[in-house]
């Protein structure tokens, strides 16, 4: 029996999870070739490439936290091999995702319905009714035909363009507040609405144009990367890990155990949190977070970086409790998704400010593009607010 079901705290309970996992790699790769991919992509060939991630992850993670009981020449070698099938496939969802997020975000703030969800599958993904590529092309990149023929305009007006006399300005803003907000008389008094919705539009099209071309470009990157022969190694590597685990001398000496690996993986993310601001993200609005948000650095945002460390600390150690099999911690769940929140609108709000950056874009979309990133960086804020509440939950716990 001592065999069938060993202790979890022995190294050979390693051995199995790592088995299991590679296990569950090699089933996910059969089924996304079975299922197909590039065009003839389905929601099968979604879901294996999830499997293949979630898989990769874990092994990755395990050989990084419990290195001293595995050989070390191999851990070394696989643990980056890995993490790079799992982010290679990752961006491709990654974008589609943020995509969602943005339009919905538009559409939220332009007072319209919310979008259903877009499907990762989808090979083209389409813009949404009242967000047309025409009415984004207002010097964005893009090519605008002539205006449709209509009874009631003249030409010489503002612009000899074929609008009304007040202006193609003001027609296209009374034309793009309908389309979003679906009514003339919806409940919205705030002043900058009007100048928000023309320009939700003309921003909801030039972030499907950028994140869609991503996508499709990480979409052909990882099936190079499927098709390459890094790949092909990795996957017979894994092969041999679903049969035989290379443990070190460590692992079979008397006393061996693995809760000490576990422990200093959590002990890494305590300190990790503890230098975090915690007592400026005990408040749901922190206006210092926004100082740099409209900065023309591109670079990433100064305070994101330590709280996407502990995202990946928190990870590894989740992992580690599974390989110990102790049950999922509700705490931790909870402040993981506040973490993934944190990570999604950071890259979301990232993406508006990219966006805004475009040459010769109408004023009226750089604001929207504005809000949409102010926007963001709340819900930046709001799930840092959430994580400290989880936190302060799981610390209290394992007092």
């Amino acid at each position: 029996m001592a065999q069938l079901h060993p202790d979890p705290t022995d190294p050979t309970a390693l051995a199995g999870y790592l088995r299991a996992q590679a296990t569950e790699f090699l089933r996910a790769l059969r089924l996304h070739r079975e299922t197909g991919a590039g065009a003839a992509a389905s929601e099968g060939s979604v879901e294996a490439a999830r499997a293949l991630r979630r898989a990769a992850r874990r092994v990755s993670a395990s050989l990084h936290t419990f290195q001293p009981v595995l050989d070390p020449d191999w851990s070394e070698a696989m643990r980056p091999e890995l993490a790079w099938v799992s982010a290679t496939l990752a961006l491709e969802h990654t974008y589609t995702s943020r995509l969602n997020q943005l339009l919905q975000a538009l559409h939220r703030l332009s007072g319209a319905p919310p979008l259903p969800p877009r499907g990762a599958a989808a090979p083209r993904t389409t813009i949404p009714a009242g967000m047309t590529l025409t009415a984004a092309a207002d010097g964005e990149n893009a090519p605008q035909g002539p205006p449709a023929p209509d009874h009631e305009t003249r030409t010489g007006g503002a612009g000899g363009n074929g609008f009304p006399a007040e202006g193609a300005a003001e027609a296209e803003r009374r034309t793009a507040t309908a389309t979003l907000t679906g009514t003339a008389d919806r409940k919205v008094t705030a002043p900058d609405r009007g100048n928000l919705t023309v320009g939700a539009a003309k921003a909801g099209a030039l972030l499907d144009r950028q994140l869609t071309l991503a996508r499709t470009r990480a979409h052909s990157t990882a099936l190079q990367a499927l098709g390459s022969s890094r790949f092909h190694a990795i996957a017979d590597k894994v092969a041999v890990l679903a049969s035989e685990v290379p443990l070190s001398p460590a692992a079979t000496a008397p006393g061996a155990d693995l809760r000490p690996l576990a422990d200093a993986a959590r002990e890494r993310l305590a300190d990790a949190v503890a230098a975090l601001p915690l007592l400026t993200a005990g408040s749901p609005y922190n206006a210092e977070a926004l100082i740099h948000g409209l900065s023309p650095d591109p670079a990433p945002h100064p305070q994101d970086a330590p709280w996407h460390q502990v995202r990946l600390l928190l990870r590894l150690h989740r992992y580690a409790l599974e390989v110990l099999h102790a049950g999922p911690d509700p705490t931790l769940l909870a402040a993981g998704e506040a973490l993934d929140r944190h990570r999604d609108a950071s890259e979301a709000a990232a993406a508006a400010a990219q966006a805004a950056r475009t040459p010769r874009i109408a004023p009226a979309t750089a604001y929207a593009l504005g809000v949409l990133h102010a926007d963001q960086r709340h819900e930046v804020e709001a799930a840092r607010y959430a994580f400290q509440r989880a936190w302060r939950k799981e610390a209290a716990g394992t007092l």
